[in-house]
């Protein structure tokens, strides 16, 4: 038994009425597994309603323990138990009874304390009432988490095999769960940041890097074996010098909340890996921990981010507050459900089902202020006291609604906007859920930045020449004024991508016309059929030198594009080296090789030059402000010469008339003038920087491009090009002004605009 536990053990006598422990009666006798002392009662403070959780603390008289507050709406009572080491539980009644937060203070208790709670309360799911004591339920603070959820039938509290399926979920199941489910933990946590500097990157100067803690490390041939999947793994000085060599500003993690596989992954055998199905909102996944479950986690956790920090990455959480693990009316008992299922989420018209915006079978009640205060609460905590920079909020719109339809004047939007911590942080909106009138891109308020589909899109249509004309794409490589220049917005409110952790990866983008999701075990059914994708003539791996060469070419294309547009590029780990899921698209529940980063590719002859121009590029955009704009072109002619700050050409050389865009074409020109930035530095002073022309190209025939005249630029000195396999030194060449230069087929020629005599001597002709 821990030293937490025999301090705390301290227990009740039985009566006639049952066992009394904390003065609770607890009907049918001595539960299973309760040990009793020797006519001894456990001390239950009344304690204090706030902050909610168990937070170990100095009580009366100076007394060591732990106070422990959950609410519990409408429900009848309300037990905490704690865990020794070998399972044998405690029960004290929590009376204490404050707007229906039950609380307590246990002398005694200290950290690594396991515990959980049961609710008495009405079975009455015609109502939406799912209380039933015998579910050992998560308290929704828990800091920590020990041990992994394997849903067996007892977790369930309806009986979960009745054999009339459409009725099962109004039967309750009375076997004790808590043999079967992790435990919360007390951690004690006075850890100063002090020593910490937040890097507070500006969003006009970020590069987000999407990366999964365990798959980014798992095979990183850097790491100790024991580090690999874990926090200190990505900590490592391997892990971290990848991403300082790449350039990045910040990584964006998948879910790292305490969650638990679905039961449908489990018994295939299989478990979810991208961690979007959450259970603990303030417990960093213990599974990610190479240090132990008992609260080290949170110490592992800060560890990582301190190393980030100090290589000037900030750190953003992938965050699920729209729905949890456990599911609709016939999911687990876990947490939520069992405290007060009618106040934590939303029920349909019919209150045995829920409301269901997420496509996982349950959604959160945030219009109730208790489940806002959780969220708020939550969001504060990774913050504050875990030191993270920000959030990206899946199915943002679902949080969005505020009784049915999404309304960006929602309490949850409100709240944000007005807390002096979370305004403060990055805050990036997935801007659609799967319920109606739930794709909002583009509408989100100011303070929020977006993941803009749309520009996904548009990319991938335009290398697969799959667009009529270029009017879209001149919007996504500007900024998408056209979505998000009202109300102050500015063009970083876009996050730029072409791919995400969900879809192909960019390799798989040009290697396959279909997916492959067989090993999911859903009959490839899995997944979205619209992928915009093109496999360049072979479907999958091939050994054709000149499909080969030209799915490298278009990884080029597509990177230079992103990279180059205005507003905030996303990347996803391993696209800088050519990484493949062999086609799958929705590898969620695939924790191996498939989603795993295959390393050696960072050596391969092949794919190491897409990372020398990867690293190139975001060296590019860092070191030239006009690639990094901070408000949107206003196209006007300013100066003596007449100069736009973002002009559009054609082949010809003269710049787009209107009709010109919507006239059938895959080429384009895009001037960015560096004589017009509308910034200063921090001393006032304006910002000017080089002009860049740019010349995309997406048709399977070469063409030509007459390089702008006078006033635009004297010559051009050619820096990137990407149909060049050898990435490691730009080209270098220069063209006079007015020149036409071959433009090869599928490609992309970056240009800087020089003034005066070329340095060196011009290529071309007149």
């Amino acid at each position: 038994m821990s030293q937490a536990f025999e301090q705390g053990a301290a227990l009740g006598v039985e009566s006639g009425a049952g066992l009394i422990v904390g003065g609770f009666p607890l009907p049918g006798g001595r539960p299973a597994g309760l040990v009793a002392g020797p006519s001894v009662r456990q001390e239950v403070w009344p304690g204090a309603p706030n902050p909610l959780g168990a937070r170990f603390t100095t009580g009366p008289g100076g007394v060591p323990g732990t106070n422990f507050a959950v609410w519990a709406g409408g429900a009848e009572g309300v037990e905490l138990c704690l865990f020794a080491d070998d399972g044998r539980e405690i029960r004290v009644a929590l009376t204490e009874n404050t707007h229906e937060i039950r609380h307590g203070f246990l002398p005694g208790i200290a950290p690594g304390q396991r515990y959980g709670y049961r609710v008495h309360g009405r079975w009455d799911p015609w109502t939406g009432a799912r209380w039933n004591p015998a579910k050992l339920l998560l308290d929704p603070y828990a800091r920590a988490v020990d041990g992994e959820y394997a849903l067996p039938p007892e977790v369930y509290a309806h009986v979960r095999d009745w054999p009339q399926q459409e009725l099962a979920d109004t039967v309750r199941d009375d076997r004790d769960s808590a043999p079967h489910v992790p435990k919360g933990v007390v951690v004690h946590d006075q850890e100063s940041w002090a020593d910490d500097r937040r890097p507070k990157t500006p969003w006009a100067d970020s590069v987000i890097y999407e990366l999964h803690v365990r798959g980014f490390t798992m095979r990183h041939p850097g790491i100790p074996e024991e580090l690999r999947g874990t926090y200190a793994g990505l900590g490592h000085p391997a892990a971290v010098e990848h991403l300082t060599r790449l350039g990045v500003t910040a990584v964006e993690l998948l879910p790292v909340h305490q969650f638990a596989s679905e039961d449908h992954l489990l018994r295939r055998g299989l478990k979810n890996y991208w961690g979007y199905n959450s259970i603990g909102y303030f417990a960093p996944h213990g599974a990610y921990s190479s240090s132990g479950t008992r609260g080290q986690q949170v110490g592992e956790f800060k560890e990582m981010v301190r190393a980030l920090h100090r290589a000037g990455i900030e750190v953003i959480l992938d965050v699920v507050y729209n729905h949890t693990a456990e599911a609709g009316q016939l999911g687990p008992c876990l947490s939520l459900k069992g405290l007060d299922n009618r106040g934590y989420y939303r029920l349909g018209e019919d209150p045995r089902y829920y409301a269901d915006y997420t496509g996982c079978g349950n959604t959160l009640h945030v219009v109730q202020p208790q489940v806002l205060r959780l969220i708020t609460d939550s969001l504060r905590y990774w913050v504050q006291e875990m030191g993270v920079d920000g959030f990206r909020f899946d199915l943002a719109a679902a949080l969005a609604r505020s009784m049915h339809d999404v309304d960006m004047l929602s309490p949850f939007l409100a709240v944000i906007a007005q807390d002096p911590v979370l305004r403060r942080v990055k805050l990036i909106a997935e801007p659609w859920d799967v319920g109606s009138g739930g794709y909002q891109v583009g509408a989100f308020p100011p303070l929020w930045t977006e993941w803009n589909d749309r520009y996904r899109d548009t990319v991938r249509d335009y290398w697969r020449a799959a667009i009529p004309d270029v009017r879209d794409l001149g919007y996504r490589l500007a900024g998408s004024s056209d979505l998000y220049s009202w109300g102050g917005r500015r063009p970083y409110a876009s996050v730029n991508f072409i791919t995400a952790h969900d879809g192909y990866t960019l390799r798989d983008l040009v290697s396959y016309q279909r997916k492959h999701n067989e090993a999911n075990g859903e009959n490839n059914r899995d997944g979205n059929d619209d992928n915009r994708s093109w496999n360049c003539g072979a479907e999958g791996p091939t050994d054709n030198p000149e499909v080969t060469a030209l799915r490298r070419r278009q990884l080029r294309n597509m990177l230079t594009t992103l990279l180059l547009s205005t507003g905030v590029p996303m990347l996803v780990a391993g696209d800088e080296m050519g990484r493949t899921q062999g086609g799958n698209n929705n590898a969620y529940c695939q924790d191996n090789e498939t989603s795993w980063i295959d390393w050696s590719l960072r050596d391969d002859p092949q794919w190491r030059p897409l990372l020398d121009l990867t690293a190139r590029l975001i060296r590019l955009r860092r070191d030239h402000p006009v690639l990094r704009r901070r408000a949107f072109f206003s196209g006007r002619r300013t100066g003596p010469e007449g100069l736009r700050d973002l002009a559009w050409f054609r082949r010809d050389g003269k710049e787009m008339a209107p009709e010109d865009w919507y006239a059938p074409g895959l080429t384009l020109g895009m001037f960015l003038s560096g004589r017009d930035i509308p910034q200063r530095d921090e001393r006032g002073r304006p910002v000017e920087d080089d002009s860049f022309l740019v010349l995309l190209h997406a048709h399977h025939r070469p063409t030509s491009f007459r390089l702008p005249a006078g006033p635009w630029a004297d010559h051009y000195q050619l820096i990137v090009d990407t149909t060049r396999e050898d990435q490691t030194r730009p080209p270098g060449t220069q063209y006079r002004a007015g020149t036409e230069i071959p433009l090869p087929e599928r490609s992309v020629l970056v240009l800087r605009t020089l003034s005066g005599p070329p340095a060196t001597a011009s290529a071309g002709g007149s």
